[in-house]
């Protein structure tokens, strides 16, 4: 047999079982705002909960353990389960009508994309849901952030020797780095790490904000998600001391967790000496020195929303234009998709810098999506090394990150991802414009679904939705979001017919 079926349908029973424990907590938000809408996540908890519960009693039935190949299945079948259950609530409390609409959000909200369908083509503004389903976008953001997949390995150590297939399989980057040498203790730490962040981001935020929002906020935050709970997102708060908190937090999101683990055992050197720990700070910080300067505009009285008859008329403070400069470049290259204005009225060499973050990513590790930024380093040093094999064929020249040789195999999976990461925004591009999208817009639907962004460019830019695309479009992003989340690889192996062959 290809693969353990029994194996995979009983992890994947495990993971639904735990989407319905979380299920539980939006249903006790409904019940604290007296929301009569607590039912239907009490209805798709309960659902969740006997699906995995059958799942769980047949145990001893399952061979629990994955090869390589079940851990991919488990994976990409995870999300596509997962977000058809989570989309349940939406449709059964009527906040969404259509079930192609609520797969949208729900798959948005899982691979914290952001990219929304609230507040267009007839939905409810996102002021006028419920709280519970506000909260249940953030909740899956936070979730889909550090990965569905392993907080069910630091929870629940069921999985036995297959765990770590799985691991692999879900964690962002050319490759899983294990902290510890058992695969649920790592997982545990990197949790232990992500909820400490969390906490400290919503300390941060309280006095500023409600409880209610300042835990969405810093879910979405800490997810790099982007999901708010106000139409006009961050910026409708109109707060620098927000939008600062939030710029910080969305940096440390965009980092390595691996680098914070070694950061609180006290190993500072050996992260200030990370080559793209180095080279992501400095992208991020040349990013919001030239998007500053170019919306900073001295000989301006200062506007609120710096605009006049539809022209950009800029920043008469520095301290404003390095406000708002911070906040969109770490928005953009953190893949968090939070707005405070719309960038799309920016002068052109703002909107540039923005466009090549969207495609840069955070670090591996992180919970940023992208190309990520280890690979941006990678190919450029095997670009070097080929210029200087050419002036000595006979050297050899092997390409170093961190001080370490990087092995082949790694080399040709970076090259083979930017290949397939292209060539699929690419196809998804064309695939839009089929769908009568113009061009603009189909190539910025599709870049930000792969890359997991949310706001694009055209007519999806940060004080848009995606409410208006038709349907067929909508399932076509949400399978980009998906494939973006889990490194591409992970999906389209799927499609390969040698996956499926003895």
């Amino acid at each position: 047999m290809v693969l353990n079926l029994r194996a995979v349908f009983y992890t994947l029973g495990i993971l639904v079982f735990f989407l319905g424990v979380a299920l539980v907590i939006p249903m006790f938000v409904a019940f604290y705002y007296g929301e009569p809408e607590w039912w239907t996540f009490g209805l798709t908890a309960l659902l969740s909960l006997l699906v995995g519960a059958v799942s769980w009693y047949s145990k001893s039935k399952a061979n629990k353990e994955l090869q390589i190949r079940d851990g991919f299945a488990v994976v990409a079948l995870a999300w596509l389960v997962l977000s058809v259950i989570g989309a349940l609530p939406f449709v059964l409390g009527g906040v969404l009508d259509s079930f192609t609409d609520a797969f949208f959000e729900t798959m948005s909200a899982f691979t914290t994309t952001g990219a929304t369908i609230f507040g267009g083509a007839g939905n409810m503004d996102i002021e006028s849901m419920p709280h519970a389903f506000l909260f249940w976008r953030s909740l899956a953001h936070w979730m889909g952030g550090m990965g569905i997949i392993v907080l069910t390995l630091a929870i629940l150590p069921l999985l036995g020797v297959g765990g770590m297939q799985l691991f692999k399989a879900e964690v962002p980057g050319p490759s899983a780095d294990k902290l510890t040498p058992r695969v649920q203790e790592t997982a545990k730490r990197l949790w232990l790490i992500y909820v400490g962040i969390t906490i400290v981001e919503i300390l941060f935020l309280l006095p500023a904000m409600s409880p209610f929002d300042a835990v969405n906020h810093a879910f979405a935050t800490m997810a790099t998600g982007g999901f708010s709970t106000k139409n006009g997102s961050v910026g409708q708060f109109n707060s620098a001391y927000i939008d600062w908190v939030i710029t910080v937090f969305m940096f440390l999101a965009g980092v390595n967790f691996a680098l914070h683990y070694r950061l609180l055992r006290g190993k500072t050197i050996t992260v200030l000496k990370d080559t793209e720990f180095h080279v992501y700070t400095g992208i991020m910080l040349v990013a919001t020195v030239i998007i500053t300067f170019s919306i900073w505009t001295p000989s301006m009285q200062y506007l609120p929303d710096f605009q006049v008859e539809g022209v950009f008329s800029g920043y008469a403070s520095i301290a404003e234009a390095l406000r708002y400069g911070a906040f969109q470049a770490a928005s953009i290259i953190t893949t968090t998709g939070f707005g405070t204005t719309d960038y799309e009225i920016w002068p052109p060499v703002a909107i540039g810098i923005l466009f090549l973050c969207f495609y840069i990513g955070g670090m591996a590790g992180s919970t940023g999506g992208g190309v990520k930024v280890v690979r941006h380093v990678l190919m450029f040093k095997n670009s070097f090394k080929e210029i200087k094999q050419l002036i000595h064929p006979q050297a050899v020249i092997p390409v170093r990150l961190n001080n370490r040789v990087v092995s082949q195999d790694v080399m040709k999976n970076v090259l083979s991802f930017i290949v397939l990461y292209l060539g699929i925004i690419g196809v998804g591009t064309l695939t839009m414009t089929f769908l009568g999208l113009d061009i603009l817009t189909s190539f910025g639907a599709t870049l930000s679904s792969v890359g997991n962004i949310g706001p694009a460019f055209g007519t999806l830019g940060p004080s848009e939705n995606y409410a208006h695309l038709p349907a067929v479009g909508k399932w076509v992003l949400s399978f980009l979001m998906m494939a973006g989340r889990l490194e591409i690889f992970t999906v389209v192996i799927l499609f390969v017919p040698a996956f499926w062959k003895r």
